[in-house]
């Protein structure tokens, strides 16, 4: 008798097979859909799971019609008699699996909707305060495609002033800037940013037309609050920026202390140049960085009296002394003249207090004036990250590591994924002793920014000090700064017993470093456990003056001649013994969890 497709379906149990493929591929991407977010970003392998699942789906079908499960094995089905009962049997194990699966997947399902998601969105709510918001980079809608430097500088710039108000808790830059260009919903990057709001936006630049498009939304709920858009010329983008502030302060209900911050206003022609300016200069590479200098001048040249752009051409000449393309004495004057100009134009301009403590402590080897510049600094602009990485910076020169770390953790907790706190702190870690977490620092440094020169040197020091000198050869050999690649592997020969290869690669260093880098050259005299040449070369740093004396107090590499009768005498002659640090009154508030703004000082 002939039998419908139907029947046959049924009788060869190929529909019950495809209902357990679907049960069991709809509870394993449960399973994975919970356990995946434990170990990272990784929403994806559920997604391609479920793709997996829907291809492999006609070949199970496939499979079920040709073969059966039967107590003495598999079989195809040919090979079993229709009327025996072994296959009744068998169809009746596949409805017990059937009930078995999709009974797995309603509870997988009820955990996650009532049990998981309700712990991880009240957590979430619980790590978000209700006044803290993130600043996305706006979108660039312009028909010139190089006009971004001027819808991410707008965003900044709105950061920056919310981020004057004490009560609000304001992303910083390097953190919502991570976002940019990236397909990630406003509820995932609040999550990850830890705010309960994000204020997203557009800019439209024509000539001297602008048309700016803000929402601020409910991160929690994905729940637009308030959306306003402005069509107006260039010659109002400031008081734009003012309402945009207001009107997000107004909708959270901050209490403001004092007047309303307002942003400083200057020739819109001048503002666009210093937009660009600004983003050429972070690129920190000589051929940006000449391009900077010459859009601030040209800002400078339509309002001499614009303070900012001072301030940032003085930045540009620190960081080319930074990447030796100015002498440090030569760029650090230069800067000492810019920022002097900004002050002199705005006496209260934090940024340029900032810049000038740095000067103080690094050029000038003169702490007190430089806790004096950055007290002022902070009182100014609280919120800075860059004046207070510069302060934690002061307090581990004079020696303070506790107090230089409980700041540097601060910042890195606003800012998580920019590097250069995260620099900073890892070497505040390995000073301290703490190799395990200054290993993990600059890890995360190299895998946030691969390129980044001297990492793998600094971690190669942090490896050499806990002992593993193999790791710490192969971190070295893997630095792209040709400087601190010559300083490493001296010592890392040394650590290996390669004694013939030390005195080389030394030679080598001093050859073509000796002017450029004394102190560093001194480091490595004393691993090596030469005190004598070490202290000769410490000399030579005081002649050419090289900046890496302001950290001698706290640098670990010189620990093996802290216990030479001339450490002390050496220290007190440049102001740096204990009872003369001591002196130095210096105090810093430990950051609140309000107000974190982007940084802008040196450091």
């Amino acid at each position: 008798m002939k039998r419908g497709l139907f029947s046959e379906l049924k009788r060869r149990n190929v529909i019950r097979a495809a209902v357990l493929y679907v049960g069991a591929v709809w509870a394993l991407a449960q399973g994975i859909a919970q356990l995946a977010p434990l170990f990272g970003d990784y929403d994806w392998v559920a997604r391609w799971f479920v793709i997996a699942g829907i291809v492999g789906f006609p070949f199970w079908v496939a499979f079920a019609w040709f073969y059966e499960f039967t107590p003495e094995g598999l079989k195809r089905e040919s090979e079993i008699d229709p009327a025996d009962a072994a296959a009744h049997r068998a169809g009746r194990k596949w409805d017990f699996a059937i009930i078995g699966v999709l009974s797995v997947a309603v509870v997988l399902l009820l955990t996650d909707r009532f049990v998981l998601r309700h712990g991880v969105n009240a957590a979430a709510e619980a790590a978000a305060p209700e006044r803290s918001i993130a600043v996305l980079p706006f979108a660039n809608l312009s028909s010139d495609k190089d006009q971004a430097y001027f819808s991410d500088g707008i965003s900044e710039e709105l950061l920056n002033l919310l981020a004057k108000n004490p009560q609000l808790q304001v992303t910083a830059r390097t953190s919502s800037f991570a976002f940019k260009g990236k397909d990630v919903g406003i509820p995932e990057i609040a999550r990850r940013l830890r705010v309960a709001h994000v204020l997203e936006g557009s800019v439209q630049k024509a000539g001297n037309q602008v048309r700016i498009t803000v929402q601020l939304v409910d991160a929690r709920s994905d729940r637009q609050l308030w959306s306003r858009t402005w069509d107006r010329r260039l010659d109002d983008i400031f008081k734009i920026q003012d309402e945009i502030a207001g009107e997000v302060v107004k909708e959270l209900k901050v209490k403001l202390l004092g007047a309303s911050p307002k942003a400083r206003a200057t020739d819109p022609q001048a503002y666009a140049r210093y937009l660009q300016a600004r983003e050429l200069g972070r690129q920190l590479n000589a051929e940006a960085l000449a391009k900077s200098d010459a859009l601030y001048q040209q800002a400078l040249a339509i309002d001499p009296r614009y303070a900012p752009a001072w301030e940032g051409l003085a930045a540009n000449f620190v960081s080319k002394t930074t990447i030796a393309v100015l002498p440090n004495q030569e760029g650090l004057a230069r800067a000492r003249e810019a920022y002097g100009k900004a002050l002199s134009i705005d006496p209260d301009y934090g940024p340029a207090y900032a810049g000038l403590g740095f000067i103080a402590m690094y050029g000038d080897n003169d702490l007190a004036t430089a806790a004096q510049r950055f007290e002022r600094a902070l009182a100014l602009d609280p919120t800075n990250l860059g004046v207070l990485n510069n302060a934690a910076d002061l307090l581990r020169n004079l020696g303070r590591l506790d107090e230089a770390l409980a700041i540097e953790e601060a910042i890195v907790g606003r800012d998580p994924v920019d590097v250069r706190w995260l620099y900073v702190l890892g070497y505040s870690q390995r000073c301290a002793g703490r190799y395990d977490a200054a290993i993990a620092s600059y890890r995360t440094v190299l895998s946030l920014s691969p390129d980044n020169g001297s990492a793998h040197y600094q971690l190669s020091v942090v490896l050499l000090l806990k002992g593993d000198a193999e790791a710490a050869l192969a971190e070295i050999e893997q630095e792209t700064n040709d400087a601190y690649r010559m300083i490493g592997l001296p010592m890392a020969y040394y650590a290996l017993g390669r004694k013939t290869d030390s005195d080389q690669a030394l030679s080598a260093l001093i050859a073509k470093y000796q002017k450029d880098a004394p102190y560093n050259i001194a480091g490595v005299y004393a691993y090596l456990g030469e005190p004598d040449k070490a202290f000769e070369w410490l000399d030579k740093a005081v002649e050419y003056q090289d900046p890496g004396l302001a950290g001698i107090v706290s640098d670990d590499l010189l620990t093996k001649i802290h216990a030479d009768p001339r450490w002390l005498p050496f220290l007190r002659k440049r102001g740096k013994a204990p009872e003369q640090l001591a002196k130095i009154e210096f105090k810093v508030p430990l950051p609140k969890a309000e107000g974190a703004a982007s940084g802008a000082a040196p450091g």
